[in-house]
């Protein structure tokens, strides 16, 4: 079973580059302290990384 990672949105987007408002929602988060799960791979890992400072992130 491959890990999972639990992404939570725990800074505003407000005031933020279009393109970090842009990875946000793409990760599926759309509201503050809402956590979504993915799967780990690089192309969330990347994601992760643009936007590092607006969310926290647990491995499952």
């Amino acid at each position: 079973m491959s890990k999972q990672l639990a992404i939570t949105l725990t800074r505003s987007v407000i005031g933020r580059p279009e393109d970090q408002r842009v990875t946000v929602r793409t990760l599926g988060l759309k509201k503050m302290h809402q956590t979504v799960v993915h799967d780990d791979n690089a192309a969330i890992r990347g994601m992760i990384n643009k936007v590092a400072h607006l969310v926290t992130v647990k491995e499952q």
